[in-house]
């Protein structure tokens, strides 16, 4: 039996993701963290934008984070640790209306279905290259850690 991690290029992990998103509201409490739930939002929004090549953002200076098989072990099967650091890019925009947020956050987690998807994944700033597959799974992996953060 082959194990196939959850990633968003997958249906039900995509309607999974938004069932858990749906239930989610502004003033959810986070179980760790600094980040609110309507800042929590948009991280994963915009962490999503980064993903499709929308949001650049710089590289960090970790070269370990890029090697075989320590890559694939952090991308796949280490457990996310709580309170890690992110990219400044993806905490720098202010949340805008909630709604209007989640539409952004749903729409773009719909991109992944329609293969509206750039033809070059770009590269991420911790990790390097990723392909789809990656960037798939590593954006399932980011997103329901957040969810997790506020009890979702």
């Amino acid at each position: 039996m082959k194990l196939r991690p959850p990633s968003l290029a997958r249906p039900g992990n995509r309607e999974e993701i938004r069932t858990r998103l749906a239930r989610l509201s502004p003033g959810d409490e986070r179980r760790w963290g600094t980040m609110d739930a309507p800042r929590m939002l948009v991280h994963i929004t915009d962490g999503l934008r980064m993903a499709l090549g929308e949001l650049p953002c710089k590289p960090k200076n970790a070269p370990w984070a890029r090697i075989f098989p320590l890559k694939q072990l952090i991308l796949y099967w280490f457990p996310w640790p709580k309170e890690a650091p992110t990219s400044r890019e993806l905490v720098a925009r202010p949340p805008g209306p909630w709604d209007d947020e989640m539409e952004r956050c749903v729409q773009l987690l719909q991109r992944f279905a329609t293969g509206d998807t750039p033809s070059e994944w770009p590269d991420h700033p911790l990790f390097g290259r990723m392909n789809a597959r990656q960037w798939g799974i590593l954006g399932y992996r980011h997103i329901d850690h957040h969810l997790r953060q506020f009890g979702k």
